[in-house]
């Protein structure tokens, strides 16, 4: 469903493995300070191809796949995904970028935001994971049940569950969903299931972790999430809100964990209105 031009594919070898990212925009974009999408964690660096299409026209846009997903490997040894951000702009030569995530992809940018605070000028953070929060129940159920199916080598049924719980929500049946938005998932995580873990991988998180410091955030911050997420989602928001000093959230209907694609347009429409006001 892409069209758009990607202007650049290449490979960054950073923390002793491959990190694939893509580069694209206009040879005079509308400002100095580019974008970057970190996905989410059922996803890989595609399904941020509507913010592409509509964003390449006026910005540069980054976007790459996090170790272990998409084009990217683990490394074979101690690595840290926050650091993945900031090896990548500097190899770029970008000095500060806005920062949209979903999801997992969240605590990466808010990892990265509170390592590195020069280099970012905004996050938009879409559904997010913070480091550091207990999941609550009924994630905590899922994760088991995801475990059981993997171990019994049902990558389809292990794929189809997160399908349930990320796409769809608590409130949808699947029939309710848009179903290419939904294939588009199924086909980023299932493939995510196949990547090797090589002996030695382990990731490192921050410490201490990022719920303990969301404080500290003063970067200007979007925090949106759908109106058919997972109930944990509203309260993850609620934290930012009380524990940063420069944050705003916004609801977005007709999408669940996946609003990004549910709703494009809406999301892009306010992510465009939110770049505006960054100065």
């Amino acid at each position: 469903m892409k069209n758009f031009a990607i202007q650049k594919t290449d490979y960054l070898h950073a923390q002793g493995a491959p990190l694939y990212y893509e580069i694209a925009g206009p040879e005079q974009p509308v400002s100095d300070i580019p974008i970057l999408f970190i996905h989410a964690g059922v996803a890989d660096c595609r399904m941020w191809d509507e913010q592409f299409a509509a964003f390449a026209p006026d910005y540069q846009l980054i976007r790459y796949d996090i170790r272990g997903f998409g084009k990217s490997a683990y490394p074979a040894k101690r690595f840290a995904n926050h650091e993945d951000p900031s090896l990548l702009l500097g190899y770029l030569n970008i000095t500060k970028a806005h920062v949209v995530a979903c999801s997992y992809g969240g605590k990466v940018a808010i990892d990265f935001a509170l390592t590195n605070p020069d280099s970012v000028a905004s996050l938009t953070l879409v559904a997010p994971s913070v480091g550091g929060l207990k999941s609550d129940e009924e994630v905590e159920r899922f994760s088991e049940q995801e475990e059981a199916l993997l171990e019994q080598g049902d990558v389809a049924g292990a794929t189809e569950l997160n399908m349930r719980i990320w796409v769809d929500g608590p409130r949808r049946f699947p029939q309710e969903v848009d179903s290419t938005v939904r294939q588009r998932v199924y086909e980023m995580q299932y493939q995510a299931f196949g990547i090797e873990i090589p002996e030695g991988a382990d990731l490192i998180n921050l410490d201490p972790p990022a719920c303990e410091r969301l404080s500290e955030i003063i970067t200007p911050t979007l925090a949106i999430v759908g109106d058919l997420d997972l109930p944990s989602r509203f309260d993850i928001v609620s934290q930012l809100t009380e524990a940063m000093p420069n944050v705003q959230t916004l609801t977005l209907e007709g999408g669940a964990h996946m609003v990004t694609m549910e709703q494009p347009q809406a999301f892009n429409q306010a992510l465009r209105a939110f770049l505006q006001t960054v100065k």
